[in-house]
């Protein structure tokens, strides 16, 4: 929700006639990543591009994100969060053009889909695992074609996201205990800060 409501803010912002000074901010604008700025691959969440871009994104994490913040804790969910907007900003930069300039929550949201990909997987025995796991194949190859019909979706952040959010969900099946939700969420920020270090140690040339 505190996000929903800041993504919301900064696209009124934008309406208002602030949209060009927010992308000079906060976009991922990839020429400046190599600059230096690698916190682009982070900020990019807050900007959207259009009505359709920001409600899509916005309805997927409400349907998402809540089950996912209950299930593992505030802040490991957090850190899932900003992991899979990093690795899907690091993918976006290496893999996109290097005048590429982008924005939205895509690889963050693509995140939450991956963590739901590992736990279906997980529970593919059940029929609700199956019921599950059929669905975010269906919705998968949904996005895996859109970017084909719109030229301006980044389907690299999609990847990134998507590997991020799979790959901590299977390292926090693995976590038991009572001190379970703090290690997971510290996972999840590991993976952040090691998305922020690739960019910021190996710029494009």
């Amino acid at each position: 929700m505190t996000f929903i409501v800041v993504a919301v803010i900064f696209y009124v912002l934008g309406f208002l006639g602030l949209e060009e000074d927010l992308v000079r901010w906060f976009a991922q604008i990839n020429v400046l990543i190599t600059e230096g700025e690698w916190w682009r691959t982070f900020t990019v969440v807050l900007l959207h591009g259009s009505i359709t871009h920001i409600l899509f994104n916005m309805w997927a994490l409400w349907v998402l994100g809540p089950q996912i913040e209950r299930g593992v804790g505030t802040w490991p969910f957090v850190s899932l969060f900003l992991a899979s907007a990093g690795v899907g900003g690091v993918f976006a930069y290496y893999l996109g053009g290097p005048n590429d300039i982008a924005v939205g929550a895509s690889g963050a949201i693509f995140g939450l889909f991956g963590i739901w990909l590992s736990w279906a997987l997980h529970r593919r025995n059940t029929i609700q695992g199956r019921a599950l796991l059929g669905q975010l194949v269906f919705l998968l190859l949904i996005n895996a074609a859109i970017p084909f019909l719109f030229r301006t979706v980044s389907w690299q952040a999609h990847l990134g996201g998507l590997i991020a959010g799979f790959v901590i969900g299977e390292i926090w099946s693995r976590m038991r205990g009572p001190n379970a939700q703090s290690m997971r969420a510290w996972v999840g920020f590991a993976v952040a800060v090691l998305a922020a270090l690739v960019v910021a140690a190996w710029p494009l040339v």
